[in-house]
């Protein structure tokens, strides 16, 4: 039997998954490593690290699965956007990568914004926030001149360790589209955005599509992970690209609501000239001409989890969402807003909070619970609403992520989005869409959709209760009454924050 592997290069560990023909994974493996915050705000890692581990990952993959090396068609990369790694002319790394939660360059998006005025919304298609590449780039033509001097080009995450495997420099559509760097439209480096910063247009690298092949495996390589030199190397996609291919997100109104650490809201788009004025992010897709709408809430599953382990560190997770379902909707008057490190979408500010409004002597830990899971979902609607209101109709949404793994969060999203909500049969997320892109590079399959059929089932479907759903409707109007109400008073409390 023929396999191709899907390699996922997240934040904190690189994920390889060996995929069959019908979409099967028949085994998976992971390798952490680490983050370094050498700094407030900062947040770095060193890429010859994502190396080593996706190495270890694919030998041990082989090992375990037990399968010939030549089983293996080819593999391609989803990777964590935005990260910069900067490269000499030997491909050697400058710094250490400069990540997408590292928020150190406020001064540079301001710098952006004053130098590109309405040109960078027209042109890039998303506003200059601190985890986009363009500040980051700027940041070291500021404070390390000397390394940018010496710099051939600079790579996103996944490209680095694809350039170490094949010797080949590219960027995919997907993944350049969060530089800010890229005409999102048009499909090509923006030489009016490099120019207006000084950067020459040879510091990008080649674009490619997701799905295109960009080499085969060196032979030390090889060696180091088992497999084959002739095993075909695909350009890979952005994670998020790849976790909606994962999720069958290939048509007009197609969505996708994925919640782990941060929380998106992802929907299919065709018209490139779609925009939406930043509102959301507006990227290219991991499909050919293919562009998605993207709203992000920073503090997801990070809310739920910090809630947890600071009121309820001695139960396990399942002994702690056990009786949300007791709990009326509105979790008895009270209301919480997930901004603990910020937000996103739609309100881009680094110094809103969370809060919880409403609170009284009569609730419980589940009460508090219950208003956690539904300020989260509540947050994800605000990105839904935007789509809605950009003409696309919403019924039907598809749920990855750790918001997919609890019956009643599954239902609670039904009721508060007022739409369908789909749980796949087997849900791998970014690392399913990778495999997807060297399924389809591969030749297995005549097009993204055709794999898409072959790979993604559902498994259930979480119709909203009209009744629900109507209480949800005036509990959501007051829940966007918070940010407005809670902004000036937090913007004051910033200077308190050690």
């Amino acid at each position: 039997m023929k396999y191709v592997i899907g390699v996922d290069l997240g934040t904190s560990a690189v994920k390889t998954v060996l995929v069959d023909p019908q979409g099967k994974v028949a085994f998976e493996h992971s390798e952490s490593y680490p983050l370094s915050r050498p700094q407030p705000n900062w947040s770095e890692q060193n890429p010859e690290d994502w190396v080593k581990g996706t190495l270890v990952s694919l030998r041990r993959l082989i090992e375990v699965s037990g399968i010939a090396p030549s089983q293996v068609d080819g593999l391609s990369f989803s990777g964590q956007m935005h990260g910069l790694v900067l490269v000499d002319k030997e491909g050697q790394v400058l710094r250490p990568a400069i990540l997408w939660n590292d928020t150190r360059t406020t001064a540079q998006c301001r710098r952006i914004e004053k130098t590109l005025g309405a040109k960078l919304i027209e042109v890039a298609r998303n506003r200059a926030l601190e985890g986009f590449t363009l500040p980051k780039i700027l940041w070291v033509q500021e404070n390390e001149p000397e390394v940018l001097s010496q710099a051939y080009q600079f790579l996103l995450p996944k490209d680095y360790v694809r350039l170490r495997l094949t010797g080949d420099y590219a960027m995919d559509y997907s993944d350049a589209a969060g530089t800010l760097l890229l005409d999102v439209g048009s499909k090509t480096w923006s030489a009016e955005i490099a120019e207006a910063f000084e950067l020459p247009l040879s510091l990008c690298p080649r674009l490619v599509e997701s799905f295109e092949q960009t080499g085969t495996l060196l032979p030390d390589i090889a060696e180091a992970s088992g497999l084959l030199s002739s095993t075909k190397v695909f350009a890979g996609g952005a994670d998020n690209a790849c976790g909606a291919l994962g999720a069958g997100v290939l048509g007009e109104g197609r969505t996708m609501c994925s919640i782990g650490t941060s929380g998106v809201v992802l929907s299919y788009e065709s018209n490139k000239d779609l925009n939406l004025e930043g509102k959301v992010h507006f990227f290219n897709h991991g499909e050919k001409d293919a562009y998605y709408i993207m709203g992000v809430t920073l503090a997801a599953g990070h809310s739920l989890t910090w809630f947890k382990e600071t009121f309820a560190a001695d139960k396990s997770f399942d002994e702690f969402l056990s009786g949300v379902s007791s709990i009326p909707a509105g979790s008895g008057g009270l209301l919480f807003t997930p901004y603990i490190v910020g937000e996103r979408t739609p309100h881009p500010d680094a110094n809103i909070r969370g809060s919880f409004i409403g609170m009284d002597s009569g609730h419980t830990l589940t009460h508090f619970t219950r208003s956690v899971l539904e300020g989260i979902t509540f947050s994800l609607r605000e990105s839904i609403e935007i789509v809605r209101d950009s003409g696309k109709e919403i019924t039907e949404i598809i749920a990855i992520g750790g918001g997919a793994k609890n019956e009643a969060w599954l239902q609670m999203q039904a009721d508060i989005f007022n739409a369908s909500i789909v749980r796949l049969e087997s849900e791998q997320g970014p690392a399913m869409g990778a495999a997807m892109l060297a399924a389809y590079g591969s030749g297995w399959f005549t097009s993204l959709s055709a794999c898409a059929e072959a790979f993604i089932r559902p498994a259930d479907v979480y119709k909203p209760d009209p009744k629900q759903a109507a209480i949800y409707d005036g509990l959501f109007n007051l829940y966007q009454e918070v940010y407005g109400q809670t902004r000036e008073l937090n913007n004051k409390l910033a200077a308190y924050r050690q």
